[in-house]
């Protein structure tokens, strides 16, 4: 299968970059053409490391299933469905979607002019047979192939956008929300629930001042501990029994944050074929640079 070639939005606007300085380049002279020359190089480098790292990432990460995934840094590929509630409409055909970013242009001559750029941040479930999990949008680099262009007199909107059904893949923070710390401490919870009645001092000595003294002595005090160890397993049984909540999000840390309808294989191939074509741009810069220095 081929695949296209258009980078995520961080490698477009590394190729426009250096696109535009090699233009400049062509047209300048002496140190202004290898300024552009070094710029360029710089550029093609960051853009060379950062797909290898990318291409790599996703390729040697193994792919897990949602009810065993383990929690942190994860990959999960299955299928979108929106989560309950009222559904994300388009505000470019006013149809369901999960997520959208529509671009608005207008007609400049012979060319196409940005007017505003419009991207949706609301939640939406992946399904991959094994569980679901929101997936939130904020944060990550979309790379969405599906895409849709419409021409409205002097006005270009394209729309890329994810559609119940489509195949999603994801990278990024994977937590699941009131699952038990298998080391949780029931001693340091029991401590801080008393803790916490010790700040209302009328109302634990309502409920364990037996002898109506003023005073919790130690066998009302054990009086209290003993119930709040039982408030403590209430707790946590309660929790266990409840339905757990899988969510991924972007990492507190710089790691990639990634979702796209293309599968890992064909995500890998897509930043390889882009990490050549910067090797290329590096390569040919270098050999700019150093032509001009041996002059």
């Amino acid at each position: 299968m081929l695949v296209s070639l258009r980078p995520d939005r961080t490698g477009a606007a590394v190729a426009s970059g250096i696109a535009v300085l090699g233009f400049a380049g062509f047209h300048a002279e002496g140190n202004f053409r290898l300024g552009a020359l070094a710029l360029i190089l710089a550029a093609a480098l960051f853009g060379w490391l950062r797909s290898i790292h990318h291409s790599r990432l996703i390729l040697d990460t193994p792919t897990s299933r949602i009810a065993s995934a383990a929690q942190g840094y994860t990959e999960l590929f299955g299928h979108g469905q929106p989560l309950d509630g009222t559904p994300l409409l388009s505000p470019f055909n006013g149809l369901p979607v999960l997520w959208y970013r529509l671009l608005m242009e207008e007609k400049d001559g012979d060319q196409w002019r940005r007017v505003s750029e419009d991207e949706s941040n609301a939640s939406f479930l992946l399904d991959d047979g094994s569980g679901q999990c929101a997936v939130d949008p904020d944060g990550a680099e979309l790379l969405i192939t599906r895409k849709d262009v419409e021409v409205r007199g002097d006005r270009r909107y394209t729309q890329w956008c994810l559609i119940r059904n489509d195949p999603i893949y994801v990278i990024g923070e994977f937590t699941t929300l009131g699952s038990i710390d298998p080391a949780h401490d029931s001693a340091r919870q029991v401590r801080e629930l008393l803790a916490h009645w010790k700040t209302d001092h009328p109302r634990l000595l309502e409920r364990f001042d037996l002898d109506g003294d003023g005073q919790i002595d130690m066998t009302e005090w054990e009086l209290a501990r003993a119930e709040a160890k039982r408030e403590v397993r209430r707790q946590q049984a309660e929790l266990h029994a409840a339905a757990e909540a899988h969510i991924m999000r972007k990492p507190d840390d710089r790691r990639l944050y990634l979702i796209s309808d293309l599968d890992p294989n064909q995500l890998g191939r897509r930043y390889q074929l882009w990490g050549w074509l910067f090797f290329a741009a590096l390569l040919l810069s270098s050999a700019g640079v150093a032509t001009l220095l041996a002059r």
